[in-house]
């Protein structure tokens, strides 16, 4: 377990190296909201998962929904004096990285931000801060579920299925923490991963990226120890898309198995992937991990409160019964 405290005590005590401490008790004893910035954002799991966790450490604070096609409205809602913070999503996690003060490693690598917290300058005056918890997300739904899997895959290559924002998310996940020394990219488009690569390399992030292209690549290499899924749940149709399932498959058909996320859970979490990853004997886990583990993430950097403080037994029952009602 000291790989897992040892993050999260990073991820706090990071925290105050773009300033000190922005709560008090007053904001700990009184009504203050946090939202998420998107559209579109009406089906989002998030208000549900954080109120669960605001309740698990008696804050009452709240998380709510700011839907709109208009950025402009982004600063302004932010910069209420009721706000403590917020998350960011789709189609403004990378509009709205100049309007930080600052930007994490995290983010500034990844080329995007999830969530903004708050600190204060040595004026005293609010600092606005951006970073992304996605990836955090990706590392914490490992370690939290294996604890050992750093150690064990550490210097071997590790595989991301698809290449959107998730993907560079995950790439930063298995480099930074979980010892990937490559990454392979298994992409219907091969000119998706070619950007990513570059601009990997353009923020001088060592991480080698290697783009599968066929089968008899993929029987080259050295099989993965971790596999992250984060593309949406269909059967493949197109030409490029049948042979990445072709690629994927033969990854997974080998004798050596190694653990895989499965990043989509929407509409369920019993996805075609990861029914074909459980069934080649691979150990699994759910994209609602990672939803969880990102967004305890954001709630540590928000309350300033360290994660043995959060009842997560009760977050991963809510956010599970949320999902089986879904589906029904």
């Amino acid at each position: 377990m000291a790989l897992i405290r040892r993050g999260d005590v990073d991820t706090l005590a990071a925290s105050f190296d773009f300033g000190t401490s922005f709560i008090t008790e007053e904001h700990r004893r009184k009504r203050h909201r946090t939202f998420l910035f998107g559209y579109p954002i009406s089906e989002s799991l998030a208000p549900l998962l954080h109120d669960t966790l605001f309740r698990s450490i008696d804050l009452p604070w709240t998380y709510e929904l700011h839907e709109t096609q208009d950025a402009s409205e982004f600063l302004p809602a932010l910069k209420q004096s009721d706000v403590v913070g917020c998350a960011v999503t789709m189609p403004y996690k990378v509009a709205m990285m100049p309007a930080m003060d600052e930007v994490t490693e995290e983010g500034r690598v990844i080329g995007a931000i999830n969530t903004v917290f708050l600190r204060r300058a040595a004026d005293g005056s609010i600092r606005y801060i951006g970073t992304n918890t996605d990836c955090l997300g990706v590392r914490d739904a490992f370690l939290q579920n294996f604890p050992h899997v750093a150690t064990w895959a550490d210097g071997k290559p590790a595989l991301v299925i698809g290449g959107g924002g998730a993907c560079r998310a995950a790439i930063y996940a298995l480099w930074k923490w979980l010892g990937a020394d490559c990454v392979y990219v298994v992409n219907r488009l091969e000119e998706e991963v070619t950007a990513i690569a570059n601009w990997f390399r353009g923020t001088n992030c060592p991480v080698k990226i290697v783009y599968v292209a066929s089968v008899e690549q993929a029987a080259a290499l050295e099989t993965p120890a971790l596999v992250v899924g984060t593309v949406p749940d269909f059967s493949p149709r197109l030409p490029g898309e049948v042979l990445a399932r072709r690629i994927i498959s033969h990854f997974l058909a080998r004798s050596q198995k190694g653990y895989i996320l499965e990043m989509c859970y929407h509409p369920k979490p019993r996805t075609e992937f990861y029914t074909l990853g459980e069934r080649a004997g691979w150990n699994m886990l759910y994209g609602t991990e990672a939803m969880i583990w990102q967004g305890v993430a954001q709630q540590v950097l928000w309350s300033e409160l360290p994660l043995d403080r959060f009842k997560l037994d009760e977050v991963h029952e809510v956010i599970a019964e949320a999902v089986r009602k879904s589906r029904q």
